[in-house]
């Protein structure tokens, strides 16, 4: 096989990677809003923090002992100011979602993409007509399929805020996408699991039911450890600006799976969004060159 061959392969599990990825956090949202009603947001957080740093904690340790702490610099550095980044865009997210709309949170969260587009032309100086096109056709379809109302408030100020913060999580994990998946996830998800020092400044009932308790394994472990995974190895091999449009489907896969799971159902515009997002999507792979 060609190294061109090789090259091909390599991206090609890197877009099948982010697709994964997207999937499973679209899958996210309905079972986040069983959990939610039942422990709370700030616990929601550290404890889906601390069951992946739980899962992935035998591995590192099997890593440091294979190696040595000295090796893994790069990861605990790139994890932890990854997951800072990672751990803001969840907060300002949390705070402002609870002062607008649903509906205008979702839409403004996913502008994220246009700042790393902004990045990738000013500070990479990469950037084509193609690509600009590919992004107003992809923030179209947003706007139809989330169908944000109102005008612009406090808490879209904070969502805004914490779109920055995704960005930037987005740009950090292209940085250092060369380390060990892994290892750099369970780096990444410290700062999140710090929020259980709310839990000591504020009372919160929580409700541990089964579906609380299989909810929470679920997204602790394939939302957060296999999608954030699949993130740093699929963006490994794809432009940061291409992955920033693939996760744009997440709305759209969240939308199905409310479908499936709570009986919500998708408007038409909603729909046509959805398709105009995966247009998107597919020329950007069609047109970007590795």
């Amino acid at each position: 096989m060609s190294n061109v061959e090789i090259s091909k392969s390599r991206v090609i599990r890197g877009y099948i990677s982010l697709l994964l990825a997207t999937l499973f956090w679209g899958s996210t949202f309905p079972i986040i809003k069983i959990v939610v009603c039942n422990i709370g947001s700030f616990s929601y957080t550290w404890i889906r923090s601390m069951i992946a740093i739980t899962c992935l904690l035998p591995y590192v340790v099997y890593r440091v002992f294979k190696k040595s702490v000295e090796k893994f610099r790069r990861e605990i550095f790139g994890g932890l100011v990854t997951g800072i980044a990672y751990a803001l865009g969840l907060w300002l997210q949390g705070w402002g979602t609870g002062l607008t709309t649903a509906s205008n949170s979702a839409f403004i969260t996913e502008l994220n993409v246009v700042f790393v587009h902004i990045y990738v032309a000013l500070i990479e100086r990469r950037y084509s007509i193609f690509l600009g096109i590919e992004l107003l056709l992809a923030i179209l379809g947003l706007y139809l399929l989330t169908l944000p109302t109102g005008g612009f408030n406090l808490g879209d100020f904070l969502v805004l805020l914490g779109a920055v913060a995704w960005a930037a999580q987005v740009i950090l994990v292209s940085k250092f996408s060369d380390v060990d998946p892994l290892c750099f996830t369970f780096f990444e998800m410290i700062p999140a699991s710090l929020f259980i020092i709310s839990t000591l400044f504020n009372r919160y009932t929580i409700n541990l039911t089964v579906d609380t308790i299989l909810g929470l394994t679920y997204l602790g472990t394939v939302c957060t450890v296999g999608a954030f995974s699949l993130q740093v190895y699929g963006q490994r091999f794809v432009y940061p600006e291409v992955a920033a449009l693939i996760y744009l489907l997440e709305p759209a896969f969240a939308a199905i799976f409310a479908w499936l799971m709570l009986g919500e159902i998708m408007k038409p515009l909603q729909i046509l969004g959805a398709i105009l997002i995966l247009i998107s999507m597919i020329i950007a792979i069609r047109t970007q060159k590795y």
